[in-house]
């Protein structure tokens, strides 16, 4: 009997661009100097990006806007995630509880842990020119700074997955 060997490539990937932007403000207020200095329409999305770490639920703020004349879908997302967690241990007694509280911080894409943000640009047509975009982003007072990251670089692709 003949063995049939399928050969999956990356034929499921979609192209996008990455914008890593180090920045410490919060998310709605990154989301809100992009639409100031950029002139984007960027908006939370209903749904965040949701993980599940090590009995966590680490959920990651998502913004979103589709350019309806060029076909361009931007999105914002933050890179970390600080969970706080408890833990309680009993010895046994009436009042003398042991608690202590952890901040554990979570990544995004772990291979880019200094990163505060991404934004990724995605388009149906053509692969989108990101220079102006990251210049204008480097205007921005608050921000660091802002870079492109090659696609090749990232390990865990799965995580820009959006939809």
């Amino acid at each position: 009997m003949a063995n049939h060997k399928l050969i999956l490539g990356n034929d499921f990937q979609e192209e996008f661009s990455l914008i890593a932007i180090h920045c410490s403000e919060e998310p709605y207020k990154m989301a809100y100097m992009l639409n100031e200095h950029v002139s984007l329409r960027l908006s939370r999305k209903k749904l965040d990006v949701d993980f599940s770490n090590q009995g966590l639920d680490i959920s990651f703020p998502l913004f979103e806007y589709e350019d309806p004349f060029s076909y361009i879908i931007y999105n914002l997302v933050s890179n970390k995630n600080k969970s706080l967690t408890a833990k309680f241990q009993s010895s046994g007694g009436l009042f003398s509880d042991v608690s202590s509280e952890k901040t554990i911080t979570t990544f995004l894409l772990k291979e880019f842990k200094n990163v505060d943000y991404f934004l990724k640009i995605q388009s149906d047509y053509e692969k989108v020119s990101t220079r102006k975009l990251i210049s204008t982003i480097n205007e921005i007072e608050q921000v660091i700074s802002a870079y492109t990251i090659e696609s090749q670089k990232i390990k865990s692709k799965n995580n820009l997955i959006f939809n």
